[in-house]
């Protein structure tokens, strides 16, 4: 059985939000989390590591989203980032590329964490907003550790896709609706 055919109609819903780089997939990610209520958790993936622009970065999502979100860094542990806020209010994920880009750099078994993630967000009682990176819409990279993340990032796309209540794809800061 799929996690789409187990999902409960009384569970909270699951959005993702996938779309290019700077299409404005977070932006209207925050906006769809923004409508649910309660607590706010930004469950952030990046490590910036000795990047001083990332950090910059990082330092300027914060402040934009202001008091109104609790931010939680968790660049692996998604399910666990899930389970220690679920029931507490809505949750964005940014991203699901850059956690699944880290399980992989850092050699870690990405395919049973994946499944893990999926498993999970079908018994999540507060909403999950998921961000995700379209990869796979470009030339065929030439290497394989890029075609191995490719191909890693669209099954991932299409595990969360398929079970999740709402899948969405933003171009040029315009969402369309795909489920």
């Amino acid at each position: 059985m799929s996690p789409a055919q187990i999902r409960r109609a009384t569970l909270s819903p699951i959005i993702l939000v996938t779309g290019g780089a700077r299409s404005g997939k977070s932006a209207h990610a925050e906006t769809r989390a923004r409508a649910f209520p309660g607590q706010r958790h930004y469950i952030a993936t990046c490590r910036p590591g000795n990047d001083h622009e990332m950090h910059a970065r990082i330092a300027r999502h914060v402040n934009a989203r202001g008091e109104a979100w609790v931010t939680v860094e968790e660049p692996f542990d998604l399910v666990g980032a899930l389970e220690r806020s679920d029931g507490r209010g809505p949750r964005l994920i940014d991203c699901l590329t850059l956690w699944l880009a880290n399980l992989m750099f850092d050699d870690r078994p990405w395919q049973p964490e994946a499944e893990a993630l999926v498993a999970a967000l079908a018994g999540q009682r507060s909403p999950v907003v998921l961000v995700s990176n379209e990869v796979g819409m470009g030339i065929v990279p030439e290497n394989a550790l890029a075609r191995a993340f490719r191909d890693a990032q669209g099954w991932l796309n299409q595990c969360v896709a398929g079970m999740a209540d709402e899948a969405e794809f933003v171009v040029s800061g315009l969402p369309l609706r795909l489920k």
